[in-house]
Parts: C-alpha cells; structure tokens; sequence
C-alpha cells in the first residue's frame, strides 16, 4: 500500500477510536495526515469507501498474519484479540449507518477463517464436501453470533476469556463430528 493511502486508513482508524463514525470528517483526516483534500480524493470516493476498504484491508491482514490455524482456540482467539485492540472502532462501526458493510465484512471473514481450520483439521478424515459446509457454516455462525452479541454489549466483556472458556468447555466437539462420517 502506498505510505500516504496508509497514513489516510491509520489516521481514519485513530479518528474512529476517539468519536463516532458518523463524526468523521475528510477534513479532520486531511488536517491529521497534514494532506491536501485532492489527495484523500485521489486515493478515496469518499468516508464509506475509506470505511470498507479499510475494514477489508484489516481483516486480510489479520488473515494472513496468523496464517493457518492450528486449533478452534488459537483461530478464534487470535481474531477476538485483534477486534478487542479496535473496540471503540469497532463499536462506532457497528453503531453507524454503515453497519451492514462491517457485517458483511465480518460474515465473510468469519467464514473464510473457519474454512482455513477446517479443511486442515479433516485432511485426514473421510467427510463429505456437505458435511464440512455444515460445519463450517455452525462455527462460522457461531463465531460471528459471538461477535454480534460483544457488539451488541457494547463490547462490555472480555472477548479472549469468553472465546477460551468457550472452547474448553466445547473441546473435541468438531473432532467428534469428523468421526461420525
């Protein structure tokens, strides 16, 4: 990414720490970045624009950081972490008339994640292209539920204990239903 496309997306995502998303304006990303208004245009639409791809960008990132996923744990725990550094953000997305592009984002991710897991996790395992969409869609729906309902708090809990405990408690369940095939 090109370093001022970058300061613009960094100086959107500190702007969206400190107010609502409705608040932000080009011009107070413009006088933060020290940038001319021409030079957000040349590389933006507009906020909405600076909103999705700079939500899209963060999410592939987070992706491709973590690489492939070893455990429900580590996959879930990893993507919880990363929301938690961006709560405020995040709540101002999700309370924002632009809610349905962070959804979207986050329904897509989810599942691209979940995917990852499961087809390295049932390599070894005899299970019909059905039945992994099955599960992949269970976690994934239940991963974004998760995140919907910290949304939905205000993001009032700690996200990383919750997904943990949740895990301990669920453990060997995807195994199991690997071995029922």
């Amino acid at each position: 990414m090109n370093r001022t496309k970058e300061l613009i997306v960094d100086t959107f995502w500190q702007l969206l720490e400190e107010k609502p998303y409705n608040k932000i304006t080009v011009q107070d990303i413009v006088n933060r970045c020290k940038v001319n208004r021409n030079t957000f245009y040349y590389h933006f639409h507009d906020i909405p624009s600076l909103a999705e791809n700079s939500v899209e960008d963060w999410m592939d990132e987070v992706i491709k950081k973590q690489g492939i996923f070893g455990s429900p744990v580590n996959c879930l725990t990893y993507i919880a972490a990363e929301c938690m550094k961006r709560k405020k953000a995040f709540l101002h997305l999700y309370r924002s008339a632009h809610k349905d592009s962070l959804l979207g984002y986050m329904d897509r991710t989810g599942y691209n994640i979940i995917r990852s897991y499961v087809e390295n996790t049932t390599e070894d395992f005899s299970i019909s292209e059905e039945n992994k969409e099955i599960l992949i869609r269970y976690y994934k729906c239940t991963f974004i539920g998760i995140l919907l309902d910290w949304l939905d708090s205000g993001a009032s809990y700690d996200l990383v204990s919750f997904i943990e405990n949740l895990c301990d408690l669920f453990s060997g369940s995807g195994e199991r239903a690997f071995l029922k095939q």
